[in-house]
C-alpha cells in the first residue's frame, strides 16, 4: 500500500500576492514626491518582500 502526500501551492500564491504589494511599495518609493513618502515606500517594499520569503518557508 503506498502512502501519498498532498502538497499545496499556498505558499507560492501567498508569496506572489505579497510580492505584488512589495512591487507597489517600490513604485511608491521611486514615485513619491516627498522624502517621507519614499521612506514609507521603502519600508512597505522591504516588509512585504520579507513576508513573501517567510510565506514560502512556512508553507514548505
Amino acid at each position: 500500500m503506498s502512502e501519498a502526500s498532498i502538497e499545496s501551492d499556498k505558499g507560492i500564491g501567498v508569496a506572489l500576492a505579497l510580492g505584488a504589494v512589495a512591487l507597489v511599495g517600490s513604485v511608491a518609493m521611486f514615485g513619491a514626491p516627498s522624502q517621507i513618502g519614499r521612506a514609507w515606500g521603502f519600508a512597505a517594499a522591504f516588509v512585504f518582500a520579507l513576508c513573501a520569503v517567510l510565506a514560502v518557508q512556512l508553507y514548505q
